[in-house]
C-alpha cells in the first residue's frame, strides 16, 4: 500500500500535440507547449511567463504540497538537526597575498557570506563586502565572489538576482566600501584585473546565455564603449577568461567536453591581439599554468589518456616547443595543477584515491601527500602567492569532518589549520564508511562508497539513499556531508554510486559512459542497486534513487529500465528530454553539449541512440515508484519544461498508485534556493520525502 494517501486529484496537462520529423523519423510530442515562446527573456524577466504555464506550475507546486503536508513538522525538525550542525559565525582561514589575508565569513543567521581582509600578520579585519547587506529585499541573490586588485585598492564583484545566471559587475572602492559608477550587466561573473588596476577583462553572455565574447573595460568607461577583445564564432564552445599568480598574461580559455585552446594577452601590451598557444585540434586537451620562463602544461597529446605534463618556454609556447615533464602513466589520472617559484604541484587521483603530488623544479624530486581511509576526499586550494614554499589543502571522509592545512612542500610539514565545527556534535567512531564493488552487466566493478552507523542492521531491511551523477568526467568525492547525517540517524544507508561517466576510475572510466557508451551509466547505477539488495544492506523497496541534473537523466533512465528496483526517485533539475534539447541549436548549453552526448542533427544514429534512452520519451505504460522532480523556472542549464513535461507524460501513463510530484521554484534557478539556510529548507524537504517513501516517518 502506498504512503500517500487521500491526495486531491492530480494536475492533468493539456495534450497539444506538435509533430517535428528527422532523418525521416517523425515523433510527436504533446507537451511541448510548456516551452515559453519568449524563455530569453522571461529568464531575465520572469513575470512575463504566458500565463496558462504558471497556472499549470501552480497547480503542481500546489499539489506537491498536498503530498508532502503530512512531512511538514518532520521537514521543521530535519531543517533544525541540518541547521545545528553548521557553525553559524563560521569564518575560513584567511589566504595571505602581499599585504593582507583574504577571507570569507558568516553571521549568525546571515544566508550570505561576508568577504574580509586582514593585515597579512594579523590585526583588525576590514569588511569588504556583506552579502546579506546586498541581497537584502531580493527573493533571490547569489554572489560570484570578490576580484581584488593587484595593488589590492579596488575589488570586482558580481551577483544574480534572479537565478539566470546572468551577472552584474560592480567595482568597489576597497578602502571606502563604496562602489564606483561601473556597472557591467549579462557577464559570466568572472573579471580579471590589469596590473595597473585601471582596467579588466571580463566575459559577456550572449541572448542565448553562452559566453561568446572577452572584453576589455577601462574604469569610468560605460559598458557600451568597452573594447571587444576576442569573439568565439563556434557556439560549441565555452570560454572564461583568467590571469597568471605574478601577472604576466591574461588567459582566454576556450574549451568544449573533449578540445582545448588558450589564447595569451601580454599585460605589457593589453590591447594587443591574444596570440593562440596551440590551435584546437579536435580531442586535443590542455590547460596552463605559469613557471616564471615556463609554461607548464597538463595535456592528453599523443595518446596520454590519463593526462602528462609539459613545459614550454613562455616566449615560443606552441606545441612544437612542448617538452614533457611529468610522463604518462596509464591508470593514473591528473586532475589539475599548479606553479609556484620552486615547485610544480598536481592532483591526481591513483586506484580510485586522491593525492597530492609535489616536485622541486630545480632537482625533480617527487613526494605524495596521501591518507589511509578506505574512501577518502581531497581538495587542493594552492596558495594566492607565487613566491612560496606552502600550499594548502583540506582532507575528509565521509566519517570525518573536514580538515584545513597549510603544507609546506620544502620541509614536508603539514600545519593544521581548522579543523570543522559540528555544533550539535559528532562522534566519527559511531559511523561506518566503506567502499565496496558492484559487478557490472560487463564484468567491470563499480566502486559504491557508503556510510551508515555502526548500529545499523544488514539485514535488508535498511532503507537507502542512493546518489549518482555519471557525466562530464565529475567525480562525486567520499567527503564529509553534515546533511546526510539526518538520514543515517535514522537508520539509512548513504551510498554514492561511483558510475562511469565519471572519472573514478580513470579517463576511460568518463569515456566509457559518454557518447554511443552512455547506457553504461544508467546500467553501472542499476548494478549498484542490486549489488545493494544482494548483499542485504537494504532492499529495493527500501531503495531511494537521487540524482541532479545530467544526474536527473540517470533518474529518468533507470526510472524506465529498472522502475521495480527502487521504492523513490528524487530528480533535482532532470535533464530528461534529451533528444528534443540536443536537437535544439538555440538552447544556451546544446552546441557546446554534442561531444557529451553526440549530435543528432547531423547523426542519424545519434538521434536514434537518444531516442533508445531520453527518459521522456521512453516513458510507458507502466507502474512507476513515487517520484519527486524539482525544477527551477529560470535556470539555463536545464530548463524548466523538460521535467514540466516529463511529469505530465509519467502521471498520464504510469499505471500504478505512487504519485508523480514536481516542485518548481518560481524565484531560483538550477542551484536551487542561493541562501545557505534556504538551501538546507530545500534538502529537508527531499529528505523528508525519501523517509516517507521509506516508511520510516
Amino acid at each position: 500500500m502506498s504512503v500517500f494517501q487521500n491526495l486531491p486529484a492530480a494536475p492533468v496537462a493539456a495534450k497539444k500535440p506538435l509533430s517535428d520529423t528527422r532523418h525521416g523519423i517523425t515523433r510527436t510530442d504533446d507537451y511541448a507547449w510548456f516551452r515559453d515562446e519568449n524563455w530569453q527573456a522571461m529568464f531575465k524577466d520572469p513575470t512575463i511567463l504566458q500565463p496558462e504555464i504558471r497556472t499549470h506550475l501552480e497547480a503542481e507546486n500546489a499539489y506537491m504540497t498536498a503530498a508532502m503536508a503530512d512531512t511538514e513538522a518532520l521537514q521543521k525538525v530535519l531543517f533544525a538537526e541540518m541547521r545545528g550542525r553548521i557553525k553559524e559565525d563560521d569564518s575560513s582561514v584567511p589566504m595571505k597575498d602581499g599585504p593582507f589575508a583574504y577571507g570569507t565569513s558568516y553571521v549568525t543567521g546571515g544566508e550570505q557570506p561576508r568577504y574580509f581582509r586582514e593585515p597579512r600578520e594579523g590585526g583588525d579585519r576590514k569588511l569588504l563586502l556583506d552579502g546579506d547587506k546586498e541581497a537584502s529585499g531580493k527573493d533571490y541573490f547569489r554572489l560570484a565572489g570578490i576580484s581584488h586588485s593587484t595593488d589590492h585598492s579596488l575589488g570586482i564583484w558580481g551577483y544574480d538576482d534572479k537565478g539566470s545566471e546572468y551577472f552584474t559587475l560592480r567595482v568597489r572602492d576597497l578602502a571606502t566600501g563604496e562602489d564606483r559608477s561601473d556597472t557591467l550587466d549579462n557577464t559570466g561573473g568572472d573579471g580579471v584585473w590589469a596590473p595597473d588596476a585601471k582596467s579588466f577583462f571580463y566575459t559577456a553572455l550572449d541572448e542565448n546565455h553562452r559566453p561568446s565574447k572577452i572584453f576589455h573595460h577601462i574604469l569610468g568607461e560605460r559598458q557600451e564603449n568597452d573594447r571587444l577583445v576576442y569573439e568565439e564564432k563556434d557556439a560549441g564552445f565555452f570560454m572564461s577568461v583568467g590571469g597568471s599568480l605574478i601577472d604576466d598574461y591574461i588567459y582566454i580559455d576556450i574549451h568544449d567536453h573533449e578540445t582545448s585552446e588558450y589564447r595569451l594577452l601580454s599585460t605589457k601590451d593589453l590591447l594587443a591581439t591574444p596570440v593562440i598557444v596551440t590551435p584546437r585540434q579536435t580531442g586535443l586537451e590542455y590547460s596552463m599554468t605559469e613557471g616564471g620562463d615556463v609554461f607548464y602544461i597538463l595535456t592528453n597529446a599523443d595518446g596520454a589518456k590519463d593526462f602528462k605534463i609539459m613545459q614550454t618556454p613562455v616566449t615560443a609556447p606552441g606545441r612544437e616547443n612542448w617538452s614533457e615533464v611529468v610522463p604518462h602513466r596509464a591508470g593514473t589520472l591528473i586532475l589539475n595543477h599548479m606553479a609556484y617559484a620552486r615547485h610544480l604541484i598536481w592532483l591526481e587521483r591513483h586506484e580510485g584515491l586522491p593525492r597530492i603530488v609535489v616536485r622541486d623544479r630545480k632537482t625533480g624530486e617527487e613526494h605524495a601527500i596521501a591518507f589511509a581511509e578506505e574512501a577518502y576526499s581531497l581538495g587542493l586550494s594552492g596558495a594566492a602567492e607565487y613566491d612560496t614554499d606552502v600550499i594548502r589543502f583540506s582532507y575528509s571522509s565521509m566519517t570525518t569532518p573536514s580538515q584545513l592545512f597549510d603544507y609546506n612542500m620544502a620541509t614536508r610539514e603539514r600545519t593544521l589549520l581548522k579543523t570543522q565545527e559540528v555544533p550539535s556534535g559528532h562522534n566519527p567512531d559511531d559511523y561506518i564508511t566503506r567502499r565496496v564493488f558492484a559487478p557490472a552487466f560487463d564484468g567491470e566493478q563499480v566502486p559504491v562508497t557508503l556510510l551508515y552507523r555502526k548500529d545499523t542492521p544488514l539485514d535488508g531491511s535498511a532503507p537507502c539513499l542512493l546518489y549518482g551523477y555519471g557525466a562530464y568526467g565529475i567525480t562525486i568525492p567520499a567527503s564529509f556531508n553534515t546533511n546526510c547525517l539526518s538520514l543515517v540517524d535514522r537508520g539509512f544507508v548513504y551510498a554514492i554510486a561511483h558510475i562511469r561517466g565519471g572519472k573514478d576510475k580513470g579517463f576511460a572510466w568518463y569515456e566509457n559512459g559518454k557518447m554511443d557508451r552512455k547506457t553504461n551509466t544508467f546500467k553501472d547505477f542499476i548494478a549498484a542497486a542490486d549489488y545493494l539488495n544482494q548483499e542485504k544492506f537494504t532492499s529495493y523497496a527500501k531503495i531511494v534513487a537521487e540524482g541532479g541534473s545530467a544526474g536527473g537523466m540517470l533518474m529518468g533512465a533507470i526510472a524506465n529500465m529498472a522502475p521495480e528496483k527502487f521504492g523513490g526517485i528524487i530528480a533535482a533539475v532532470p535533464f530528461v528530454d534529451v533528444l528534443n534539447t540536443m536537437l535544439d541549436d538555440t538552447l544556451p548549453l546544446t552546441p557546446p553539449e554534442w561531444p557529451e552526448w553526440g549530435n543528432p542533427i547531423d547523426s542519424r544514429d545519434f538521434y536514434q541512440l537518444m531516442a533508445s534512452y531520453s527518459p521522456y520519451d521512453n516513458v510507458e505504460a507502466k507502474p512507476y515508484p513515487a517520484i519527486l522532480a524539482l525544477s527551477g523556472l529560470t535556470d539555463p542549464r536545464v530548463t524548466y519544461w523538460e521535467p514540466t513535461k516529463w511529469v505530465a507524460k509519467l502521471r498520464e501513463k504510469t499505471t500504478g498508485s505512487e504519485p508523480i510530484l514536481l516542485k518548481t521554484n518560481m524565484g531560483a534557478g538550477h542551484g536551487g534556493a542561493s541562501g545557505r539556510f534556504q538551501r538546507l529548507e530545500e534538502i529537508a524537504f527531499e529528505y523528508a520525502f525519501a523517509i516517507k517513501v521509506a516508511g520510516k516517518m
